[in-house]
């Protein structure tokens, strides 16, 4: 939902610039994780409580539409590089104090499909060996990969796509179930060319380097779930002609914010029409945003879309559209800083 309000404001703001009265920027915004630890917990360790997918299942291969019947995978690194990853992201955002790799895989059946909770006596023990506080384990990885060769013109070409699955899981002692859990869902692809079977061969990767890739890929971008970290976000103010105007947008556009705001606030007070001073408060609003008083943000959010809809009836009006999209989003920022005010132990 986050993502499609940032888009829809992207858009909106194109469609206003090309008009001459919007400039828009980027900026990057602070967001909590996704699962909230207890501030006591400073190291993590990560665990591979998957089993390997066997060799056959999920791979196809086709050569000249022909399936090949002697083809394998072997899925066994790929789980250890995803839980690498993971806790490689996790340690390059400075939150916890240490992130720890378990060394051991905690499954012995051979019962590959099925997703797999550590019982709590599991987790008692990973804590008490590693050191840490809570656990992020790796509960289930399943690919499903296809390769395939054809002709293409003069040349031979090749495509494989792998598709992967995962299960991630949050674990602290004393729980008797998991804090949370994680799904992933996520594919890489990969296409070459060449002129003959032996070298587009040498071109593509192993299926086993394929699938190490993808699970490092699938899992890297997890770490979002589990720490707080930046994240790209796009904002705008209005621009005119006028003296006022063009100086508040100077400030602005060297990130002087409170100089801007100040004028921005003098021209609305001056203000007699209602566009421009619906336009003067959603600056406000912004201006507000960017020195970090997210409520006095929401405030002038919600005068400027007022002023706004008393000029027109048209629900889909773009200024109506952007300041209804801006209060959602300055709505969220305010519960993401209470969130990371609780996870950074903050009252």
């Amino acid at each position: 939902m986050k993502n499609t309000i940032f888009t829809a404001l992207i858009l909106l703001a194109g469609i206003l610039t090309s008009c001459g009265s919007v400039k828009y920027f980027g900026i990057e915004t602070f967001t909590p994780a996704e699962i909230t630890f207890p501030e006591t917990v400073e190291t993590v360790v990560i665990v591979n409580n998957a089993v390997p997918q066997p060799k056959k299942p999920g791979y196809k291969y086709t050569i000249m539409g022909v399936e090949q019947d002697t083809t394998h995978m072997v899925a066994d690194s790929a789980l250890y590089d995803a839980c690498k990853a993971l806790g490689e992201a996790i340690a390059d955002q400075p939150f916890f104090k240490d992130v720890r790799l378990y060394n051991d895989a905690m499954r012995q059946d051979d019962l590959f499909f099925q997703d797999t909770k550590l019982t709590p006596d599991q987790v008692e023990t990973i804590c008490d060996e590693s050191g840490a506080e809570a656990i992020i384990s790796l509960d289930r990885l399943l690919f499903n990969m296809e390769k395939d060769v054809f002709p293409f013109g003069e040349v031979m070409a090749g495509t494989i796509k792998v598709q992967a699955t995962a299960v991630l899981r949050a674990y602290m002692p004393g729980r008797n179930n998991s804090m949370a859990t994680i799904y992933l869902t996520d594919s890489l692809f990969w296409s070459e060319g060449a002129s003959n079977l032996r070298t587009l061969d040498s071109y593509l990767p192993k299926p086993e380097v394929a699938l190490r890739e993808t699970a490092a890929y699938l899992t890297s971008g997890a770490y979002r779930n589990f720490v707080p970290h930046w994240e790209q976000a796009q904002r705008w103010y209005y621009t005119k002609s006028g003296t006022r105007w063009k100086q508040a947008s100077a400030f602005a556009s060297k990130e002087k914010w409170e100089e801007a705001l100040t004028i921005w606030q003098s021209i609305y007070e001056a203000q007699t029409n209602k566009k421009s001073k619906a336009e003067a408060a959603a600056n406000i609003a912004v201006g507000y945003e960017m020195v970090g008083k997210f409520n006095e943000a929401l405030d002038w959010a919600k005068k400027s879309l007022a002023l706004f809809k008393e000029q027109t009836s048209d629900e889909k009006d773009s200024n109506v559209a952007l300041l209804t999209l801006y209060e959602q989003v300055i709505t969220s920022r305010i519960q993401a800083n209470n969130k990371l005010n609780m996870q950074f132990g903050k009252e």
